[in-house]
């Protein structure tokens, strides 16, 4: 008889534990990995007398390599379900699920009728809104084939083909004049020298994903130059900074980002969790930022 799913588990902890790793690709402590790495592996495996062998040759990756355990099993937990991932497009982890869950309230008036996932790669941010607002039709967009490719694969799973595409845009170009109720944004944002200095497990994620300029913030000037454009009056902007929020806050400082209290989500170093919201009212005739 093979081994119990919590005998797996606990055995992968112990290994994760003595090995010197980084942990936060979905996994916040060695016991959180391995509950990921087990059961993303059994999501597309049977339990079998070999699920040891194999879990064992994953954890030599993950130690060795430092191979996120994402990419050894081609899945993220992410809002409560099994997301694709592959090799080479950002592995879900935003602090914005926790929005998702409680449907972007008290900032989201109306459940929205059209979503735009900017920067989508796997799409979850997108899929997983989809999910909560049945009658919304979704847009996934990203520069990266790659990520528009999984993002594809994805909507595929959910079952999600007649009312969520992908496009392969970068930002806003080719949505042909198209406004939204709702835009999710989770753009690069790590600076250059932050970049280089991450630890060996960022290194399987694209750079371009990550890092955006001196300060971080190349993506957000460009985005928040023309999102107001491609939201409707009473719509909404919710996007992700990281530890780059301070530089952007000071860099846009007539705009009046709102930070969310996030229970379900690790504070960053600077006490907050990366995550704001903005009206479409507040970015119609917004300033351009210092630069």
């Amino acid at each position: 008889m093979s081994e119990s799913v919590d005998a797996l588990i606990e055995a992968c902890a112990d290994r994760l534990a003595a090995g010197p790793l980084t942990f936060g690709h979905g996994g916040a402590n060695p016991r959180n990995e391995a509950e990921l790495l087990v059961l993303g592996y059994l999501e597309n495996h049977p339990l079998a007398e070999t699920t040891r062998a194999v879990l064992d040759c994953l954890l030599e990756q993950r130690i060795v390599r430092r191979v996120p355990s994402a990419y050894l099993t081609g899945e993220a937990w992410f809002a409560d379900r099994w997301f694709a991932v592959q090799p080479g497009v950002m592995i879900p982890r935003s602090p914005m699920q926790d929005l998702i869950r409680c449907d972007f309230l008290p900032w989201l008036k109306r459940p929205p009728e059209s979503v735009l996932d900017m920067c989508c790669g796997t799409g979850c941010l997108g899929i997983a809104t989809g999910l909560r607002f049945p009658g919304a039709r979704i847009v996934l967009a990203d520069v990266d084939a790659a990520a528009v490719a999984n993002a594809r694969i994805n909507i595929e799973r959910f079952a999600l083909a007649g009312r969520v595409e992908a496009r392969q845009c970068d930002l806003f170009e080719g949505l042909d004049g198209e406004v939204f109720d709702l835009v999710l944004a989770n753009p690069p944002y790590v600076p250059e020298h932050e970049f280089l200095a991450l630890p060996a497990e960022f290194a399987h994620e694209p750079r371009r994903g990550l890092e955006a300029g001196a300060d971080g913030l190349d993506c957000w000037r460009r985005l928040l130059a023309s999102v107001g454009a491609w939201l409707r009056a009473d719509g909404l902007l919710v996007g992700e900074a990281g530890n780059t929020s301070a530089a952007l806050g000071a860099a846009f400082p007539d705009l009046p980002f709102v930070w969310p209290e996030i229970p379900g989500a690790a504070r960053l170093s600077d006490g907050g969790f990366g995550i704001f919201v903005l009206d479409a009212a507040a970015l119609t005739c917004q300033p351009e930022s210092d630069s």
